[in-house]
């Protein structure tokens, strides 16, 4: 068993796909309650199999609970219109397994390779085979994440990355992150970020000068004679 699944993970005997699909389901509801995937936004997946079942990362592969994964995240997205994108492992330089389609619309350079168990990992060679028209791409810029057993997702996600905490500490027996992105935050101390705040702070503004308009007319409508009813 990995260090991480010897802390705390459950005490379950064997880690089925059923269960996997699951807890991994719970996870997924959770990225979404969590505002982290809109329609036309990119999911990376980062999942060890040997994590999953308890085992050290790359000792057990399992493509029984490889196609667990792929088929609930995929199922996921098509429910969400977002794009799964599935990370491969170190041998593959954590190449990812993405729709074609999308990576020719997103720019993305694809890379020749296929992964299989033991040179991709068995989520992503499951990826590969049930995605239609599949390749694998160097890099991504994902929105939200998932990272099943530390599988390392973080270079895959745009600046900038915030983990969030599901209420599922473990699929099977792996560790599980979630994280979601937002844009890097600009500007001084006057810089407003929260949406309502800056229509109050524009309705507010918007005010004042309407105030400061009529101040204006009443001051001009009692100028002298002769006068040009403005201020000198």
């Amino acid at each position: 068993m990995s260090h991480q699944s010897a802390a705390a993970a459950p005490a379950s005997a064997v880690v089925t796909p059923e269960q996997v699909r699951s807890d991994l389901r719970e996870c997924l509801a959770d990225l979404l309650a969590a505002g982290a995937l809109r329609p036309g936004q990119v999911l990376v997946v980062g999942a060890s199999t040997s994590e999953l079942a308890g085992h050290p990362i790359g000792t057990h592969t399992s493509v029984a609970l490889g196609q667990a994964v792929v088929d609930e995240v995929l199922a996921f997205c098509r429910e969400t219109e977002s794009y799964p994108v599935f990370q491969c492992c170190e041998h593959l330089n954590r190449a990812l397994v993405v729709a074609r389609s999308l990576a020719w619309v997103r720019g993305w350079t694809e890379v020749a390779a296929v992964p299989v168990p033991g040179a991709g990992g068995a989520v992503a060679a499951c990826a590969y085979q049930t995605m239609a028209d599949a390749c694998l791409v160097e890099r991504v810029t994902a929105d939200a994440g998932i990272d099943l057993g530390g599988t390392l997702i973080g270079m895959h996600l745009r600046p900038v990355a915030v983990p969030l905490r599901g209420r599922r500490t473990w699929v099977g027996r792996a560790y599980v992150t979630l994280a979601r992105t937002r844009p890097p935050l600009v500007g001084g101390p006057r810089t407003v970020y929260d949406a309502e705040e800056a229509r109050r702070r524009l309705q507010q503004a918007g005010q004042m000068s309407g105030a400061a308009d009529r101040a204006e007319d009443e001051h001009a409508g009692t100028a002298p004679a002769g006068g040009t009813g403005t201020c000198s």
